[in-house]
């Protein structure tokens, strides 16, 4: 009968410390995958999409641009990480706002982005001061300024949004430049024409 005790005893004791090994390699291996797991963001996937506004009644102008370059990509343990420091450079002829007679880009270009300083580029970076806060500063007409954004974040996708005062970047005469080259398609029920000075920005990419 002691024997018996004696060899239950010790595969019990066997038992205890492979279940205590198995439950330590276990806990590696599940570490080793955190460690492993990355974030990147992906320029294919990249978007610059934007709405600006005429007439008193503020009707939206969707538009977006084609191209988008960007630096300092790198790889992080989170989506934020891996954006934190992003940057950006934006060809102003990607310019796109799907219009039917063709000739909307063309004012823009000139009137608007060419009456500005340095703007065969929009440029910028992305950084966030925290978890919860983020923004993009954006170099146009020789001014650095910022634009606070918001952000949702959706497995690895990533889509921020926030508002572009024109003012912060003294680019007020470009805008009265554009609304007197497009005055009477500004023009509202009430027969005033009026571009606004805020635009809508959303940018959304995927991280691999």
């Amino acid at each position: 009968m002691k024997k018996i005790i004696a060899v239950v005893a010790g595969l019990t004791l066997i038992t205890s410390f492979g279940c205590k090994d198995v439950k330590k390699e276990t806990e590696k291996a599940t570490k080793a995958v955190k460690i492993e797991e990355s974030y990147k963001v992906n320029q294919d996937s990249t978007s610059v999409k934007f709405t600006a506004y005429k007439t008193t009644a503020k009707k939206g102008v969707g538009g977006k641009f084609t191209t988008i370059n960007l630096k300092n990509t790198k790889a992080g343990a989170s989506v934020i990480e891996a954006m934190n420091g992003l940057q950006f450079s934006i060809p102003v002829s990607s310019l796109f706002t799907n219009d039917a007679t063709n000739t909307r880009d063309a004012k823009i270009t000139e009137f608007f982005f060419g009456v500005m300083a340095n703007t065969e580029l929009i440029s910028g970076t992305l950084s966030f001061d925290s978890s919860e806060k983020c923004a993009l500063n954006i170099v146009l007409n020789g001014v650095t300024a910022k634009i606070p954004m918001e952000y949702t974040i959706t497995d690895r996708h990533i889509t921020l949004s926030g508002v572009m005062n024109l003012e912060d970047w003294n680019a007020l005469d470009a805008v009265s430049s554009l609304n007197k080259v497009c005055e009477e398609l500004h023009k509202g029920d009430d027969g005033i024409s009026k571009t606004w000075n805020d635009v809508a920005i959303e940018a959304t990419t995927y991280l691999e």
